[in-house]
């Protein structure tokens, strides 16, 4: 049987960056894939993917689509929870981005080519060398 040294306070607390911007982003998801259905049932159908968020904002925020006005505040409030949502999203990429400038590991990871902040941060911290 093979046994693994339990990780310090240090590895779980670098981790834990990761876990909260792995969750907000499937909220993000979430959203985004609830606002597409919700519009469809109102037969405006946008494609699928997060490129395409903006045309789903439009679509709530024009007055001459065919949504009651019930429903177009609920989904506004949708939309408001997706920005703060980005920008949540985005403040974790920065602390993991500083993160990297600051780990002797990951700085040495990213000279790897194809390896940038986010997973040279992410090897270091969720798997410290042993």
């Amino acid at each position: 049987m093979r046994f693994v040294a339990p990780k310090s306070d240090e590895a779980q607390a670098a981790a834990v960056v990761f876990r909260a911007r792995d969750l907000l982003v499937k909220q993000r998801t979430q959203i985004i894939n609830a606002l597409r259905r919700h519009l469809a049932e109102f037969g405006i159908v946008v494609t699928n993917g997060p490129a395409h968020v903006p045309h789903l904002v439009r679509a709530v925020e024009d007055g001459t689509e065919p949504i009651p006005e019930i429903a177009r505040a609920i989904l506004q409030l949708m939309i408001e929870t997706l920005h703060r949502l980005g920008e949540q999203i985005v403040r974790l990429d920065r602390e993991i981005v500083d993160r990297a400038k600051t780990n002797e590991a990951a700085r040495r990871l990213m000279t790897i080519p194809g390896v940038g902040p986010v997973t040279a941060v992410a090897l270091a911290a969720l798997a410290p060398p042993a």
